[in-house]
């Protein structure tokens, strides 16, 4: 189990590229995906203001391919970094469990009448951006040290 974290430079140069496509994906998201909230979160002062006008079908396909390639970029980095299939697989199975659960609460949010702006953004957020990459590493690599302990 020691040798599965030690990293060598190749999975370092891996790592270090899929990190690399991940901020691409960031740079280049407005020419690769549908997201009429981009540019409606960006400003500063949103609050109060109407919603952009969005397509539900173009919406939900934006933010499934985008939910896609990142989740994909994050198990290769989980993969290299680990070097676990039980790890990537338990990772795979909460990425597809949390995009329904958080595209069912993104949508519920976007139907009322009088969303909450600030839970919106949030719920999106996690939609579109790595963010679960940034949990599940610690946490395993946590839960790998604790095991090596006993």
């Amino acid at each position: 189990m020691q040798n599965a974290l030690k990293i060598t430079k190749p999975r370092i140069a891996g790592i270090f590229l899929l990190f690399v496509v991940l901020i691409l994906v960031r740079v280049f998201q407005e020419q690769l995906f549908y997201d009429p909230f981009l540019k409606f979160f960006k400003e500063t002062n949103y609050a109060g203001k109407p919603l952009p006008y969005y397509n539900e079908m173009q919406m939900f396909i934006g933010l499934l391919l985008r939910y896609v390639v990142n989740t994909v970029i994050s198990l290769g980095i989980i993969t290299l970094f680990f070097m676990d299939r039980a790890l990537v697989k338990l990772s795979a199975i909460l990425y597809s469990a949390f995009f329904v659960v958080l595209t069912v609460i993104f949508f519920w949010l976007l139907s009322l009448k009088d969303v909450n702006l600030l839970v919106l953004f949030y719920v999106r957020r996690f939609l579109i951006q790595p963010l679960f990459l940034i949990l599940f590493i610690p946490a395993f690599y946590y839960q790998r040290k604790t095991k090596e302990i006993q």
